[in-house]
């Protein structure tokens, strides 16, 4: 379902970050320097120290710290933040560059693994974890959704009343690492329209594909429609948390649909994004279809993990939810 591709790291930097991750082991003692780092300091006699120690937890006496930390090397980096509040000894682990370092590359792979290192140490003082936390960077572990509300007036009946109806759609995007992501617009819930959020989906879903670039916080997208006239959709988003690290919303800033020949376009799976690449807002390459910038409907995208589709308050009917703040 995923388009994420392998990267690889070169053997000089490979061999930079082992050392590092030795060092963040090792802990200096400078008053042992004289006898060797590896001399360990003697406690009095008769003090508690003197005595071995075991730890209380069962966990940690029945799992090696070899195991512990391939079942961490399989989490993800939100679960490991998780994790980290369990204790002491798994907080300490957690902090493991190696973890934060795989879940960099992987966020970021479309940006190379020497582009990373150079961020890395000109941005984030050499932490990974920081530049995880720190660095913008959209979320593939969940949903963008964009809920909108508009009023439609209904058919008078007797010329007595004239009904209105609340109208009510989302907009769902899925992102992916390898620099492409899902966009669907439909009325249906979260929970329904997740089931779908695939490449796999068939035509019947109306699911999408397109390709998206990320500079900083901006975020901009493109996505093919295709028929008789196919049209193109350009959406500019800006990337922001609730706290610190989160990228749980996106403002819309702008979104565009012009035209765009059969011919500039091969195949549906062509980065679209390459094509319209430098087009102005109002440019479109087809006459029949003109660029319109449209206005309404921009209600930012709330960030929805995959876990939380079902209890999602997205999830309720206009009646009993009528306006939704993303904050």
């Amino acid at each position: 379902m995923a388009s994420d591709f392998p990267f690889t790291v070169p053997a000089e930097l490979e061999s930079t970050l082992r050392l590092k991750t030795v060092q963040y082991f090792v802990i200096k003692r400078p008053w042992l320097d004289l006898y060797g780092i590896n001399v360990r300091p003697v406690a009095p006699v008769g003090s508690a120290s003197r005595k071995p120690y075991v730890d209380p937890a069962l966990i940690h006496r029945s799992l090696p710290d070899e195991l512990l930390f391939e079942v961490f090397a399989r989490m993800t980096p939100y679960d490991l933040g998780r994790a980290s509040c369990v204790c002491r000894k798994w907080r300490y682990t957690v902090r493991n560059p190696v973890f934060w370092r795989n879940a960099c590359l992987k966020a970021w792979q479309v940006s190379g693994v020497v582009e990373n290192y150079k961020i890395l140490q000109s941005k984030y003082e050499g932490s990974w974890r920081k530049m995880w936390l720190f660095r913008p960077r959209v979320r593939t572990d969940g949903l963008y959704v964009s809920r909108n509300t508009y009023i439609r007036v209904g058919v008078a009946e007797w010329k007595v009343t004239n009904p209105v109806h609340v109208v009510c759609y989302f907009r769902y995007m899925r992102f992916f690492p390898s620099g492409r992501f899902l966009y669907k617009n439909s009325s249906q819930k979260i929970k329904d329209v997740a089931k779908c959020m695939n490449f796999r989906a068939s035509k019947a879903d109306c699911v999408f594909g397109g390709h998206y670039t990320i500079l900083d916080d901006k975020v901009e997208t493109a996505v093919l429609y295709p028929g008789m006239r196919p049209t193109v959709l350009r959406i500019r988003l800006r990337l922001r948390g609730t706290t610190e690290g989160a990228n749980n919303r996106m403002d819309l800033l702008s979104l565009v649909t012009s035209g765009v020949n059969s011919n500039e376009v091969d195949n549906h799976n062509e980065d679209i994004l390459g094509v319209v690449e430098g087009w102005q807002d109002d440019e479109t390459h087809n006459p029949d279809v003109p660029a319109v910038s449209h206005k309404r409907g921009m209600t930012p995208f709330v960030f929805v993990p995959f876990e939380q589709v079902e209890t999602s308050v997205l999830n309720l009917p206009v009646d009993k939810m009528d306006y939704f703040v993303p904050g």
